[in-house]
């Protein structure tokens, strides 16, 4: 029995409502506990700031797309933006890729930050197998991926027709044929309209051929999600993602989840979870009256309680955009002229890749970046407001350091603000500049660790320091009494751990991989009775439509690795 005490460090879980403590932290046999024996081995954290493992609720970092984005982009594997560099060798494999590391760096990295859970945000159904293998193939981290939803012909038919229990089986059906863990949701009926040379821009817009809106696409997987009471709401990107003025349709997507509530036993509270939202939070009729809607979209999140956000802030960086929302990847090509892959996913997305520079002195790029920060500095309740990239959409995930360094220290944004060539323009068109807000590290554990793993529904397995949780534990060299004034040491500090401990087996040590222990692949596990009516359809769907026979479809079980299930009961 393994056993492992950290003692004499300021301790932030706000799962526990410890807000800097001074506590010891014991861990057994890979979980917490209230007290170890005298053979425990000690962890001096004095001085140094102690958290939860972080968990990411939204990120690109394995599968189909991924994949090809390395494929298509052999220059990222030399960029040298990444603290990291290059090419290089820590570990038992060589790390390389700055926006799209491999699956190693990709563990190894996440480890380095004190992230020990990741979520895919987005596997195309089809796929599933090749997003395991990778998941297989990454240290360190736990995993789940999202299948999506929003553009599956299955979904459409029975939403059309109302069927929320036959939609709730076939997607009780999708996710143990897929190993997910949610419900996903891009660009809601646009995806599949692309297929035609269409978008559905709004979400009361027609989908082509198949009688039924974006609208009540949404409601009809919130209502699915909530029949089936899975651990983490809808997970929806919705339509009209990057495009001015957008601001007021992401705040008639919001209010769809109006009137909602939530049973479950998982403890998540909120129905419906916006992603990225920076990128939905635009004001402006046109590029050149560009600016931030921040505020109004914030306001209203932070009115309703039944909605959680994570933001996709734009870190200023070169980077490789990839999302299954192909239109948009296609608007976004002819913007910059770049490189472009589209691909078509029979019966249930598709997605598009887009290399892309967010230049700090172009000023529509200044705005996003302040976009991303002021709707976290307005959020007037972290738990449901969470810190990502997107990534790599709006930058690498590595970047998180650098992040958290803006949310604390109005000097590190004033300092950005002064690089900008055209920061005039940025500073006018936005809030940040006039915000003095500096957050917390009570705060900061909110948005990186309780907050995103209570909207998932697994505060009692990770983001938190609680007896029972896992032994999933970063510490900072940063001492929380005494916060540096020169900001660039907090973005230093959550660059590298002092430790990163994974189920009790340190990890990390002073920024060093030192350990490799395979992660778990997270998913749920619907049992409810076998619904006829829907076996029948996809056994049909598959004969007629599908170029793969339904025997060969779902993820064989010997492919998922250390498979972790949240299981869930319908009558």
């Amino acid at each position: 029995m393994s056993e492992l005490i950290i003692k004499n460090g300021y301790v932030f879980d706000p799962i526990s409502g410890i807000n800097g403590d001074i506590a010891d932290i014991a861990i057994k046999d890979g979980k917490i506990v209230e007290k170890v024996s005298s053979k425990a081995k000690i962890i001096d954290a004095s001085g140094k700031t102690v958290m939860a493992g972080g968990v990411d609720i939204h990120t690109h970092i394995v599968g189909p797309k991924v994949n090809l984005g390395r494929e298509m982009r052999p220059e990222d594997k030399l960029f040298r933006g990444n603290y990291r560099g290059g090419i290089v060798k820590q570990g038992k494999r060589m790390e390389m890729g700055f926006s799209i590391p491999t699956t190693w760096k990709t563990g190894y990295a996440y480890a380095r930050l004190g992230y020990t859970y990741a979520n895919e945000a987005a596997m195309p159904p089809l796929m599933a197998p090749h997003v395991h293998e990778e998941i297989r193939d990454t240290p360190i981290l736990d995993i789940s991926a999202m299948p999506v939803f929003g553009n599956n012909w299955f979904c459409f038919e029975y939403l059309k027709n109302k069927e929320i229990e036959n939609n709730a089986a076939y997607v009780a059906w999708l996710l143990k044929a897929t190993y997910g863990i949610g419900i996903k949701v891009v660009n809601p009926g646009g995806t599949e309209a692309w297929a035609w040379g269409e978008n559905c821009v709004d979400i009361h817009d027609p989908v082509p051929f198949f009688d039924i809106t974006p609208a009540e696409i949404i409601t009809g997987l919130i209502e699915t999600n909530e029949y089936l009471g899975l651990p983490h709401s809808i997970h929806l990107h919705g339509n009209n993602l990057g495009n001015p003025g957008n601001y007021e349709h992401t705040i008639k997507t919001l209010k769809l989840a109006s009137g909602y509530k939530t049973k479950n036993k998982f403890k998540r509270e909120q129905v419906l979870h916006n992603t990225h939202l920076q990128f939905f939070a635009y004001k402006g009729d046109s590029w050149g009256t560009f600016g931030s809607g921040a505020k109004e979209v914030m306001d209203y999140v932070n009115k309703t309680k039944n909605i959680t956000v994570d933001l996709g802030v734009v870190t200023l960086d070169e980077t490789t955009t990839m999302t299954a929302d192909g239109p948009f990847e296609h608007h976004l090509m002819e913007l910059n002229h770049r490189k472009w892959a589209n691909c078509d996913i029979e019966l249930e997305t598709g997605s598009g890749i887009v290399p892309y520079i967010y230049d700090k002195d172009i000023a529509i790029c200044g705005i996003q970046w302040a976009i991303g920060l002021e709707l976290g500095l307005y959020a007037k309740d972290l738990m449901r407001v969470f810190i990502t990239t997107d990534h790599p959409n709006a930058g690498p995930f590595t970047r998180y350091p650098r992040i958290i360094k803006w949310f604390m220290s109005k000097k590190a944004r004033e300092t950005t603000f002064e690089s900008m060539k055209r920061r005039d323009k940025v500073i006018a068109a936005t809030d940040l500049a006039s915000m003095d807000r500096e957050l917390t590290l009570y705060e900061i554990a909110m948005m990186t660790r309780a907050g995103p793993a209570k909207a998932l529904g697994m505060s009692n397995m990770y983001g938190s320091l609680a007896p029972g949780a896992d032994g999933n534990v970063s510490i900072y060299n940063l001492d929380a009494k005494k916060i540096p004034s020169d900001p660039e040491l907090i973005e230093e500090a959550f660059s590298k751990t002092a430790y990163t401990i994974k189920e009790g087996v340190v990890v990390v040590q002073n920024g060093e991989i030192v350990a490799e222990p395979k992660g778990y692949t997270v998913w749920t596990k619907v049992n409810m009775p076998e619904n006829l009516q829907v076996m029948r359809d996809i056994k049909e769907k598959f004969t007629k439509s599908y170029t793969v026979n339904l025997e060969n479809y779902a993820v064989f079980d010997d492919h998922v690795y250390r498979p972790r299930a949240l299981e869930v009961e319908v009558a």
